[in-house]
């Protein structure tokens, strides 16, 4: 890495992660910002007369109706989050990083002058409030994650660190929720996001480039501040995540306020546990690299192997998950939510490094989006799951969680068959991919 382009590299770095930190996943801090939203009596006219004369701290708890409109507007900014990647993804390979910043941009101050100015009797524009924010917050990801190439060996560490301050920015809705408790209205939080804008404009301008940067690095390569264009890499990613909301429907108002501030704190944590997945990856792939200079093995096998104990450890995190939301003891949950930031960060930070070493960089923008497209469709099932645990289950969850294990079970084929694949190659004299 030049030494003259240093401070720049780090300041992009810097800001780049402050920037996924603070405003690229918070969607996914839902549960938190949905008490207040019952506070503020949004989409109360739902619930019944003998309900509302409750008059307990969350806005009547047991609303069914007003429980399924908010998880229907999650639904819908989550599929959004992850379907959208494809069409984004295009987006930022044909029109590069400054008009795909400048779409976020617009996309995310507007969803956020509309949250901040709706009240109770306008609670629909929700429906196109959050999707907006959501797209606009993977299209900073997308950006961003292209800073990881001005690092050389440390590509893998940096990308999947981004990941994890994209997961961490959940808490922000954590936030938000306790400065309200503190008096500070919605609407003041969510201006103050929205003024936020100039930062970003400002960013795009000073310290991204015009195209996109590289990889490896051509000498004398400048950008930003020093230049106004890039080269072009077709380099993208993105995170889609699932958000267990059942097991806060059945707790007293104060308890469901202390488990969705647990939850919301763990997701702050993502940001530290996404760059081991990284790292873990980018030192095999060196340990394994020199390994391949020494017998003449091929590098891509090698590379490839190095993949292959991310790969069955994040789906023995994920199934460790799954056992344990399936356990109906309330206290362990704070383990789940433990294994979840964990199991979540590993999955969607090895997602994207895993594709660049399998597959030919110029197609890595469409099998992201293929993926990422495909998960957005499997994340439609959340809403009909919960009408089912609601209605023939009677609020038991319990076979639902089976059928989660069982299908975590069967991302262990994953690892294995990139490992025969690796065998074979191996054995091959002529290995290639």
């Amino acid at each position: 890495m030049p030494g003259q382009g240093l401070p720049l590299r780090v300041a992009t770095l810097l800001t780049g992660l402050l920037e996924c930190l603070g405003f690229a996943g918070v969607l996914f801090g839902w549960a938190s910002l949905v008490f207040v939203f019952k506070k503020e009596h949004y989409f109360e006219e739902l619930c019944e007369h003998d309900a509302r004369l409750m008059g307990n701290a969350t806005g009547m708890e047991d609303c069914k109706a007003q429980d399924e409109k908010f998880l229907l507007i999650f639904t819908v900014a989550s599929f959004m989050n992850n379907f959208m990647t494809f069409p984004a993804g295009f987006i930022f390979d044909r029109f590069k990083t400054t008009v795909a910043r400048l779409i976020a941009i617009f996309l995310y101050t507007s969803a956020t002058l509309i949250i901040a100015f709706i009240s109770a009797g306008s609670a629909m524009l929700l429906f196109l409030a959050m999707p907006m924010l959501s797209v606009g917050g993977i299209l900073f990801l997308m950006t961003n994650l292209q800073v990881g190439n001005l690092f050389g060996k440390h590509r893998s560490t940096i990308i999947t660190l981004y990941n994890g301050a994209f997961d961490s920015s959940s808490a922000v809705f954590l936030i938000i929720k306790l400065l309200y408790a503190k008096g500070i209205s919605l609407r003041a939080s969510f201006i103050f996001l929205s003024v936020c804008s100039v930062w970003h404009v400002g960013r795009t301008f000073l310290l991204m480039p015009r195209g996109h940067i590289p990889y490896p690095l051509p000498p004398n390569y400048s950008y930003g501040l020093c230049s106004g264009t890039g080269t072009r890499e077709k380099k993208k990613t993105a995170t889609s995540k699932e958000l267990d909301l059942q097991a806060k429907e059945f707790l007293p108002p104060k308890e469901v306020s202390s488990y969705t501030n647990a939850f919301a704190i763990t997701q702050f944590f993502g940001m530290l546990c996404a760059p081991w997945n990284g790292l873990l990856m980018d030192r095999l792939k060196q340990k394994y690299q020199k390994e391949a200079r020494k017998t003449g093995s091929s590098a891509s096998v090698t590379a490839l192997s190095a993949a292959v104990p991310s790969l069955a450890l994040t789906s023995l995190l994920c199934l460790g998950f799954a056992i344990c939301a399936s356990v109906p003891v309330l206290p362990l949950q704070y383990g789940t939510f433990v294994l979840q930031v964990i199991s979540r960060s590993f999955l969607y930070g090895g997602n994207a490094a895993f594709l660049t070493i399998a597959f030919p960089s110029e197609h890595f923008g469409k099998l992201f989006g293929l993926v990422m497209a495909l998960s957005a469709i499997v994340s439609l099932l959340q809403f009909p799951i919960f009408m089912l645990i609601k209605g023939p289950l009677q609020n038991d969850p319990f076979y639902v969680n089976v059928m989660l294990v069982l299908v975590t079970l069967l991302t262990f084929a994953h690892p294995v068959l990139v490992y025969l694949e690796c065998r074979q190659k191996a054995t091959s004299p002529a290995a290639t991919f």
